[in-house]
Parts: C-alpha cells; sequence; structure tokens
C-alpha cells in the first residue's frame, strides 16, 4: 500500500507492480500526479510546477528505468533547443547568456562571455560530472551502497565548490542559476546536489508536451493494468501500529485497509500526526521536525491571446542580481529577487505560445499571516496580496519583455499555501529537507524505518526532482525485494 499518488508513490508503484506485488495507492486528491499534478483554467492545461526533465535522452536513467517498465514511448517529451538549453537575464547589468547542451557545447558558449576562464570552466565541468559519474545509483550500478566513493569535495558546499575553481564572481553566479531547481543555499547545500542536476541538464533537456499530468497518469494507469488500484479521494488520516508493524491504514471516508508492506509518498513531517501506536522513536520524530526544508514559491499562470507571444523552446531565467543567486531562501531581501518562465508545448504546438509560466521563489514567511486558513476561505486581504505579487512578478518580466501585457487574456496564481495544501508537503517546500553539507547525516533519511512494515520514498529521501524521485523510488523498492534487483533488471533490459 501506497500512501500519496506522487512522482515517487507512482514510480514506486509501478515498479513493485513491474516485480509482481499487489499495489495500492492512496491519494488524497481528486487527481495523481503530486508535483506532477495539472489542471484545467481559461480552458487550457497548465502544470502546477516548471517541468523541464533530465535523463529522458536515449540513454538517460530515467528513461532507462521507463523502458524496464515498457513506458518509454509513453512519455511525449519535446527536446530542448540543442543550442540554447538555458536562457540567463541578469537586470543587474542587462547581460542575456545563453546556454548550450552537451559538455563542449556548454563550456563554449560560456567561454564566448568569459574567455579568460576556459581552464576554469574545463576544470569545473570535469570535477562535476566527476562527482556524478562517482554515484551508483545515478548511475544505475549495482552496489552495496548507493553512495559510497564519492570524491571528498562532493560533500564540500557548493558554494565553495564553484568558488575554488572559478574566478569571476559572475560566472559564479551564473553556474549556480540553476538553485531554484533543487532550492540551492549558499554554504549550506553539498556539492553533489550541484553536480548532479547540473551535469543532468548539460546532457540535455525535455518538456512534457500536453501538461506533465498525462504522465502521471500513464503511471497510474500502468499500476492498475498490473492488477494494482489507484484511488483517488481517499485522504490517509490513521496508521494503526502495533509492536512497531503498521496493521491498518485509515482513511477519512472511514475506509480500513490492510497490506504487507506500507510506502509513504508523503512528506514525512505530514506522516507523523497521522501514526497511532509506537512506531517512531521521539529522538527520530524530533530529528525529522527540526530538518530545515527548502523555500517554496509563487506561480503565476498566464494564458495568452492568439498570436501575441512567441513559443520558446527552452528555459528563462530572469534574475535581479548576481548575488541574489545564493540567497532565494533568505525572506529578509526584497521580493522578488528571480524567476523561471516558461512556455509550455502543447500538441501540435507552433509558433505562439498559449500559456506562460512564472515560478518565483518564495519563503513560508510570506503567508504566515493566512497560515491557519483553507483553500477558498483566506479572505480578500488574501486575494488582494496575490494580486500584488502578480504585478510585482509582471513588471519583472517587462524588463525582458515589455509588451508582454499586451498578449494576456487571463491570470491565475497559486502561493506557498497551495503548495503545502495539495502536496501535503510542510510549510509548502518545492524540493523537500534541506540538505546540509555541514550535517549530512541529519538530511539523509533512509528509506526504512523502525517500523518494521513502513518505508518512505518521494523527493524527501535521498534526492528530490524528476530524476531523484525515480531513483529514490528503486532504493524503496529494493528495500522490499532486495538489493539490486532492481537494478540488476533494468541492466538486463535495456542498453546504454
Amino acid at each position: 500500500m501506497i500512501i500519496g499518488g506522487g512522482l515517487g508513490g507512482l514510480f514506486t508503484g509501478a515498479i513493485l507492480a513491474k516485480e509482481g506485488l499487489l499495489v495500492t495507492v492512496l491519494e488524497k486528491n481528486a487527481t495523481v500526479g503530486g508535483g506532477l499534478q495539472s489542471f484545467r483554467r481559461f480552458g487550457e492545461t497548465f502544470d502546477t510546477g516548471m517541468h523541464v526533465v533530465g535523463g529522458m535522452e536515449p540513454g538517460g536513467n530515467i528513461r532507462r528505468i521507463c523502458e524496464y517498465l515498457g513506458i518509454a514511448d509513453k512519455a511525449r517529451l519535446r527536446p530542448v533547443d540543442a543550442d540554447c538549453t538555458d536562457e540567463l537575464h541578469f537586470l543587474e547589468d542587462h547581460q542575456c547568456y545563453r546556454l548550450a547542451k552537451g559538455k563542449e557545447n556548454f563550456i563554449h558558449s560560456l567561454v564566448s562571455y568569459f574567455p579568460d576562464e576556459e581552464d576554469e570552466l574545463r576544470a569545473y565541468v570535469r570535477d562535476i560530472f566527476a562527482i556524478a559519474d562517482s554515484i551508483d545509483l545515478f548511475n544505475l550500478r549495482p552496489s552495496e551502497d548507493y553512495m559510497t566513493g564519492l570524491p571528498a569535495h562532493a560533500l564540500e558546499a557548493a558554494s565553495d565548490f564553484i568558488a575554488t575553481r572559478i574566478r569571476d564572481p559572475r560566472l559564479r553566479s551564473i553556474l549556480a542559476y540553476m538553485n531554484p531547481l533543487y532550492g540551492g543555499m549558499e554554504g549550506i547545500t553539498p556539492a553533489y546536489i550541484h553536480a548532479i542536476i547540473s551535469a543532468l541538464y548539460i546532457h540535455g533537456a525535455s518538456r512534457f508536451i500536453g501538461g506533465t499530468g498525462r504522465f502521471a497518469d500513464t503511471l497510474a494507469d500502468y499500476i492498475r493494468a498490473h492488477g494494482g488500484s489507484v484511488l483517488m479521494g481517499e485522504a490517509v488520516e490513521t496508521l494503526d501500529i502495533e509492536d512497531r508493524v503498521v496493521k491498518t491504514v485509515t482513511t477519512a471516508k472511514g475506509h480500513t485497509f490492510t497490506a504487507d508492506y506500507v510506502v509513504s509518498d508523503i512528506h514525512p513531517c505530514t506522516l507523523l500526526p497521522m501514526m497511532r501506536g509506537k512506531g517512531f522513536t521521539k529522538a527520530f520524530r524530533t530529528r525529522l521536525e527540526e530538518i530545515p526544508n527548502t523555500y517554496s514559491a509563487f506561480s503565476v499562470y498566464l494564458k495568452m491571446k492568439p498570436e501575441t507571444f512567441p513559443y520558446i523552446n527552452h528555459s528563462v531565467y530572469l534574475m535581479t542580481r548576481y548575488d541574489d543567486v545564493w540567497h532565494f531562501g533568505d525572506s529578509s531581501k526584497p521580493w522578488p529577487m528571480g524567476l523561471l518562465m516558461m512556455t509550455p508545448p502543447v500538441d501540435d504546438q507552433g509558433p505562439w505560445a498559449r500559456t506562460i509560466l512564472l515560478t518565483v521563489p518564495m519563503t513560508f514567511d510570506a503567508v504566515k499571516p493566512w497560515e491557519e486558513t483553507v483553500t477558498g476561505h483566506r479572505g480578500a486581504d488574501y486575494l488582494a496580496w496575490k494580486d500584488d505579487c502578480a504585478e510585482r512578478i509582471l513588471r519583472l518580466v517587462e524588463q525582458v519583455y515589455p509588451h508582454i501585457r499586451d498578449g494576456i487574456e487571463a491570470v491565475n496564481t497559486a502561493s506557498p499555501l497551495t503548495i503545502r495544501d495539495y502536496y501535503g508537503s510542510k510549510g509548502g517546500t518545492l524540493c523537500g529537507f534541506l540538505k546540509d553539507c555541514h550535517n549530512p547525516a541529519l538530511t539523509n533519511i533512509p528509506v526504512v524505518t523502525k517500523v518494521r512494515n513502513l518505508l518512505l520514498t518521494g523527493q524527501n529521501i535521498n534526492l528530490h526532482g524528476f530524476c531523484g524521485v525515480p531513483l529514490t523510488a528503486i532504493n524503496t523498492a529494493e528495500a522490499i525485494l532486495g538489493r539490486n534487483t532492481v537494478i540488476n533488471h533494468i541492466n538486463e533490459c535495456t542498453k546504454v
């Protein structure tokens, strides 16, 4: 039984179903997917998050998992432009940087702006790929311990890792531009997190066509096709535990379920209040509550008038200042400090964008006044605050796209409260627990627990994101099936 139908729960369920287990997924929302959920507004499909995915190119680690499941061809993806995978705008000096796909092209694209830094860039790229190549799970290699063999510098702060290799302060910030994708914080986030994400996207990235919800539905259908169930609208309320074993799981509808194994795909701090009886120790509960979470986000969803704004086949990052790249989690600084912009592709995508997604890092402190409210009943002051946030974001975007307002037909917004309530994530965190290079033992949560048949999966365990979560799902599944069982089966049926 899996509590939560997010990406982690669905991938874990699909892997276990593939290996012959009978799987039931309990999802509290009306749709599955968690961060992959899509929704309909103004006659258009919008994704709840900004999903540019890595690892899905031929030979990529996540594509190989999908090939093992037999669903690779059902993931409808559009590769981003090879000559510009990401476009960075720094408003401080109105400079634009365009980054290309592949190691050499990535280096050459940055050397064109920083001709004196070629040797340093080559050393930087060499070292991030060395870290990524050293992680067995990331490379789907059998191992006794997924994180052994890391180079010493993999556990230093990512900001220090970059600074010791790159002299130019602006280039240091440029190389950290993907911080919002993993909640990167100066002096805290480990270099291996930065290295994995950077190497993944240098290899190449893609976007889901027509919404990420399609892929979530594909995983859910896979579980059903293998005899399992995916039940929506079943919010879990209690786990009854006896002798450190989950005996029953009960939902808000009063339905009771039993299973040999229970897997939680929800934030561990959301799970704690559901547990009845002796489960986690007080020390472990305290540990979970004390781990800082990564920051949240405010999102603006725009429906555009026909043929008014071009479709852009890559992501656009807008940053106010170079130094702000490391401080998205600092609520004392002026907001917004930057944003991610995307024009999601649709079926039969033409030259014009139908929708635009703007995602802006935001701390949960910003919504503290409405923390105890519920969706649809937050009050007029909350709606006015959201309108003001959207206005400030659009003013930022206008500095790069001055005529964007002319094409806007309708606006929808979502705050950290939306993320908290729909994802079930503590503080509306986008990337789960904040990994801390100074205390890796605190922030790395194992998939196994002291409750003998209760396992953990999802973005708070090991790695997060579209790449990290499926890899963690393997880890969780192998806690039931045996170490390297799934890895060996993936390698047997896929070619690199």
